[in-house]
């Protein structure tokens, strides 16, 4: 028997299982399909929200812990894995200057360097970019990071550490007198002291059938992945809620779309077309270059974007760690170590009740 389930094998759930193992506990990681092959593979990988400023200081809280972390993270998991998961700092230009005030006080009060630039420094910073007639804001400190990588070095990292179970649905959990004692999968019964839900946009289907499921809602993204030469994009561009970032190796991911259309994971024609048109107009220089790849993911969106982290309220033993809708690979490291500062009755890296299911995620 097991200390802990971990249920979903995705960046969260695979550094979940990862921190829990750590500290001594004795895991295993269901996955129903691959690891790292839903919402963890289509993301983009930038180490901040999108416009931060925009999100609850919980969300914030989360990103400045786990963004000092992350040349650590990707550093630590080439050391043990040979699987780099290319950390780069590229810094983020944004072309939207609307909310500048706002950003200026946000970073003012959250320690982040923000900087507006005149459009002749926008060209010396990205020479790609289309000429703009008006100001950006600059971000130097954002990095960014290859997702698949990400998840394949974790996945690495706890072979033979903890019990992974791919091909493994989780049909139900099981509950005996008010406490989760473990779950029922598509290979049988199986029994752990703890059990957590690391499931993604299907978490509310998980828990369904409790109360007290958290309101966590698939979101489609549609990207395309451009191949051009490397350094013909330098820095991640954002604008109008889309962006582009440029890889080591040339690739230039654009993306992405925000779609209410249930589990639905197709690609639509209109999608692509909207994000050519944004990524040609924006940089010229793509024109020139083919689209590599088409495809989308379902983001687990949440009320305001603030995830859910910690125990359930009504059931001993069930803990979950989901609903990080479009920040799911910037807030994972803090948010694995403040489930599993719960979980195992440690001192939390941060106060962990903005993120409790009961918490009013109204801002």
């Amino acid at each position: 028997m097991s200390d802990c389930i971990v249920i979903g094998g995705g960046i969260i759930g695979l550094l979940t299982a990862r921190e829990l193992n750590q500290a001594g506990a004795k895991v295993t990681l269901l996955e129903r399909g691959q690891t790292g092959r839903e919402s963890s593979w289509a993301g983009g990988g930038i180490i901040s929200p999108l416009y931060p400023w925009r999100y609850a200081n919980a969300v914030t809280e989360l990103a400045r812990w786990s963004q000092a972390l992350y040349p650590e993270v990707g550093a630590g998991l080439l050391a043990e894995t040979g699987i780099d998961p290319e950390y780069i700092r590229s810094g983020m230009l944004i072309l939207d200057t609307e909310e500048k005030d706002q950003a200026l006080a946000w970073a003012a009060t959250s320690g982040s360097t923000l900087q507006v630039v005149e459009p002749d420094a926008i060209s010396n910073l990205e020479p790609a970019l289309a000429p703009s007639p008006t100001a950006a804001l600059w971000m130097p400190d954002v990095g960014q990071v290859r997702n698949p990588r990400l998840a394949k070095s974790l996945r690495s990292a706890i072979d033979g550490q903890v019990d992974l179970r791919e091909g493994t649905e989780v049909v139900h959990l099981l509950v005996r007198r008010g406490r989760v004692t473990g779950v029922e999968t598509s290979h049988g019964e199986l029994s752990a002291e703890h059990t957590v839900v690391c499931a993604g946009a299907w978490t509310r289907n998980l828990l369904a059938d409790l109360s007290s499921a958290p309101a966590i809602e698939p979101v489609r993204g549609q990207m395309i992945l451009f191949q051009t030469r490397p350094e013909t994009v330098r820095r991640i561009v954002l604008c109008q809620d889309h962006y582009a970032i440029p890889r080591r190796d040339g690739h230039v991911l654009v993306g992405s779309t925000l779609e209410h259309s249930g589990f639905d994971k197709h690609t639509t024609k209109t999608a692509r077309a909207e994000l050519e048109k944004f990524a040609t107009r924006l940089l010229p220089q793509l024109a020139d270059y083919p689209i590599e790849n088409h495809w989308a993911g379902l983001r687990p969106g949440s009320p305001s974007g603030i995830p859910y982290i910690g125990k359930h309220p009504r059931l001993d033993g069930l803990f979950v760690n989901s609903g990080h809708f479009r920040n799911g690979v910037v807030l994972a490291p803090a948010s694995c170590r403040l489930l599993a500062d719960i979980l195992l009755e440690r001192t939390p890296i941060l106060d962990p009740a903005p993120y409790a299911l009961t918490a009013d995620r109204t801002v």
